[in-house]
């Protein structure tokens, strides 16, 4: 397991933590949401099996501590956005990471600052995963997401599996919602979470960095020599 590098992402030095795989096929950086941190045990989990799957993770706090203590900064979307611009700016200024595709995980109000993030930087983010996420908060800005998108959802996460069926319906580009059979908001049922993180990481697997087919496989690649 990559082990987490605690960096700030500038201008305001958010904290942040980055896990890198020795090959990485990809970055997804996450953006949390309702007060939630980068220490979210659900996210997390999910960022661990994305590393062992091959791709580098960034967890970031996208309030400071200070403003995380009022409950309206959690829905200032556009704020967030910033925020996680910022974070796609400074992955594509990296060495490394700056080579490769990005992703971006938002959970809660932190899926609609993705979304709009993913319509400021249109040629850099490759898609976006919702996990429990309120599409709905990104308001016109759906209308303008061409990124792919996978929308995960309890089955018993009411009213929000209805925003996020709407939701899907407003994308510009391509959309998938998932729902995970009896799970409520945060799922903590027996098997939900599991069920997340083999969503999310198949869908990366799919679209953010399909694996490359072995080397005889590949066109052009040269003919295996007969045994």
């Amino acid at each position: 397991m990559a082990a987490a590098r605690f960096i700030r992402i500038p201008p305001l030095d958010l904290g942040a933590e980055l896990r890198t795989p020795a090959s990485p096929r990809g970055v997804v950086i996450f953006a949390h949401g309702s007060g939630s941190s980068r220490f979210s045990p659900r996210n997390q989990s999910v960022a661990q099996a994305l590393v062992a799957a091959g791709f580098a993770t960034l967890l970031l706090d996208l309030l400071t501590e200070a403003e995380a203590q009022e409950r309206a900064n959690v829905f200032d979307i556009d704020q967030l956005a910033c925020r996680l611009v910022d974070a796609i700016d400074w992955v594509g200024a990296q060495p490394v990471l700056g080579r490769l595709p990005v992703g971006l995980f938002g959970a809660s109000t932190g899926a609609a600052a993705a979304l709009q993030a993913a319509v400021r930087r249109p040629q850099a983010v490759r898609t976006v995963i919702s996990r429990g996420g309120r599409p709905d908060l990104a308001g016109d800005s759906l209308g303008r997401v061409t990124a792919p998108t996978l929308l995960i959802v309890g089955e018993r996460d009411e009213p929000v599996l209805t925003w996020n069926r709407e939701a899907l319906s407003a994308l510009a580009g391509e959309g998938r919602l998932e729902v995970v059979a009896g799970a409520t908001h945060l799922f903590e049922e027996p098997g939900a979470l599991q069920e997340v993180i083999e969503l999310a990481c198949a869908w990366c697997d799919e679209v953010l960095a399909p694996p490359r087919p072995p080397a005889a496989e590949r066109p052009g690649a040269p003919a295996p020599s007969p045994a």
